[in-house]
């Protein structure tokens, strides 16, 4: 009989052990029930804002997960099973599953949808062409209010969303500046993406190069929060838009925090910052998704992938996301 692999969510992560929370193990490949579709998993994405679903917090855009159940996380598959009338065997798909090789989902709920399967490259899914492109469209865009001239400054500039916001940015004509860990990574940001200037926030005075950027930085897209975010606030001009995508810096142990030292820059510059998550902006995935297609087939939008194999080695992969261990998207190739 065959057998279906899982990571297990036993405990709440100490600080940044996840390792000690999680466990592999594995059962005979789920049943579904009525209404339900069994997905072979080809691609599992790996995405920080996961980490606050190990905690025990109530008060994020998602429940916390229940000890002693499958990790759940994005997945891109082909469905081997279908119990539900809107979706038949060989769909290609993409919603929230588990990190397993066969997952078991109601669509509904994981937000399942049938995604293109004649593009060239399907990792796309879960690049340009998906959550990580929708998020930095939707927040360069609609939350940062992005215009062409503007100054624009993106953290985690060469992760999974950042790299498109960077790119979603010049596109719309601002002059860009990203945040990133390590002078390969600014090279990298500067000679391959064409950005104005890259800031290395391990060696560079973060404070003091921002403080060259003539009138001030319009928008921010943050997906870090901490210590960078106080770097950034005096650096604002005024009336500028901060758009708050994610806490990275924050995401240890329940993930709270600290607020800004420099909160009075808020009211001094008469700043707005508006956090924004996925579910805000699910029912506009089709537009969002035609518009960063375009911009692809163009070739004015793509993404580097971190590719991890094997269902084993997920933690490693997710690891990259805490540590700047990567460049672009981090994915586990499942099978093939």
């Amino acid at each position: 009989m065959e057998t279906n692999r899982f990571w297990q969510l036993n405990s709440r992560p100490i600080d940044d052990d996840v390792t000690s929370a999680l466990s592999l193990e594995s059962e005979s490949v789920p049943d579904i029930a009525e209404g339900e579709v069994l997905v072979k998993t080809a691609w599992l994405s790996m995405d920080a804002g996961t980490r606050m679903w190990m905690t025990e917090r109530e008060d994020s855009y998602q429940p916390p997960l229940e000890l002693g159940t499958k990790m759940v996380g994005l997945v891109l598959g082909h469905v081997v099973q279908s119990k539900n009338p809107n979706f038949t065997k060989g769909d290609l798909v993409r919603g929230f599953g588990q990190w397993a090789e066969y997952a078991a989902v109601q669509p509904e709920l994981a937000g399942l949808v049938k995604v293109d399967d004649t593009i060239a490259d399907i990792k796309q899914h879960f690049g340009v062409l998906g959550f990580n492109g929708w998020t930095a469209l939707w927040g360069i865009q609609e939350t940062a209010a992005v215009k062409a001239g503007d100054n624009v400054l993106v953290s985690a500039a060469a992760g999974s969303t950042g790299v498109l916001a960077c790119q979603v940015a010049k596109i719309l004509g601002a002059n860009v500046y990203g945040l990133a860990g390590g002078p390969d990574k600014c090279a990298w940001l500067e000679n391959e993406l064409g950005i104005t200037k890259a800031i290395d926030y391990k060696n560079d005075d973060v404070f003091a190069e921002l403080a060259k950027v003539v009138d001030g930085i319009d928008a921010y897209f943050d997906n870090v929060g901490g210590p960078l975010l106080d770097a950034v606030l005096p650096n604002m001009a005024m009336y500028g838009r901060i758009a708050l995508c994610g806490l990275m810096a924050q995401y240890q142990g329940d993930g709270r925090g600290k607020g800004p030292v420099h909160f009075d820059q808020i009211l001094m510059k008469r700043l707005r910052i508006e956090g924004f998550f996925s579910p805000d902006f699910m029912d506009q995935g089709e537009r969002l998704t035609v518009q960063l297609a375009q911009w692809m087939d163009d070739g004015l939008i793509d993404t580097p992938f971190d590719v991890t194999d094997g269902i084993e080695n997920v933690l490693v992969a997710y690891d990259k996301l805490f540590t700047g261990g990567n460049i672009g998207k981090v994915l586990v190739r499942i099978a093939s």
